[in-house]
């Protein structure tokens, strides 16, 4: 059996009842196999960065997984659009938005999936809820993600 990873997984939603949405995709992670969720950080409303629509609801879950990277990505996205995710043009306004941040300590670099996220030091809405969960974590090939904050002070988000 494959060892036990430590992965971070961002929720965001802003279409329909985007708080409902995200916590109830908290719910649906619980039920992954071969999967626990180990924390969740409050939720947060955000502004939409490059993109239209309302304000997003977000939040960002550590999960301890025995599930490869890929197979992990695969059942983010069937909860996406089990949630009715579109995707007609990028950063569309969305129903659910699942992104994999962070698994384990690893850089991945496929046609498919890029971890850590290319933008996760770029925005708020994952930074802040990620050092709530872990204010000391580390992003591999980047450094203390703490260290990224002075760089998104200027973006809207909020705690509810």
């Amino acid at each position: 059996m494959p060892a036990q990873v430590t992965t971070y997984v961002g929720l965001g939603a802003n279409l329909g009842d985007a708080r409902n949405q995200v916590l109830r995709a908290i719910a649906q992670l619980q039920t992954l196999p071969d999967t626990n969720l180990s924390a969740r950080s409050s939720l947060f409303r955000s502004a939409p960065i490059d993109a239209s629509g309302d304000d997003f609801i977000n939040a960002v879950v550590q999960l301890k997984t025995r599930l490869p990277a890929a197979e992990l990505l695969l059942a983010l996205q069937a909860i996406e659009h089990d949630f009715g995710r579109l995707r007609p043009y990028p950063n569309a306004p969305r129903t659910l938005d699942l992104d994999l941040l962070l698994y384990g300590n690893q850089t991945i670099a496929s046609t498919t999936l890029q971890v850590p996220h290319p933008r996760m030091t770029q925005r708020a809405f994952v930074l802040i809820p990620l050092l709530q969960i872990d204010p000391l974590i580390q992003i591999p090939g980047h450094g203390a993600a703490h260290q990224f904050l002075p760089a998104v002070a200027d973006q809207v988000i909020q705690r509810i």
